[in-house]
């Protein structure tokens, strides 16, 4: 775990400042959780909204080319494990023959 998401987790309050697990049990953070009102509808989407123009939307030419590359391998994996199947069935036929 970096700097980063330790002090991501003691915003949120799931580790102390001493970097220890657990929640804090504060009376202020209990009367705080009590007392947060829902998000409207509203304001939900709006929020989505906005999170939504900060993503890394990929341009046309990747999406095709990540999409090539996934059909490819697909493919490959299917034959793949479609050949080993049929080769171990012929191979334990041929044992049982015998």
């Amino acid at each position: 775990m970096n700097r980063e998401q330790k002090r991501m987790m003691q915003r949120q309050g799931q580790v102390g400042t001493e970097g220890a697990a657990g929640r804090r049990t504060s009376t202020q953070d209990l009367a705080r959780r009590r007392g947060s009102q829902r998000t409207k509808i509203r304001q939900f989407f709006r929020e989505v909204r906005e999170e939504m123009r900060q993503v890394a939307w990929p341009t046309r030419p990747e999406v095709i080319n990540y999409t090539t590359i996934v059909l490819v391998v697909l493919i490959f994996m299917t034959l793949l494990i479609f050949g080993l199947g049929y080769g171990f069935s012929k191979f334990v036929t041929f044992l049982f023959q015998k």
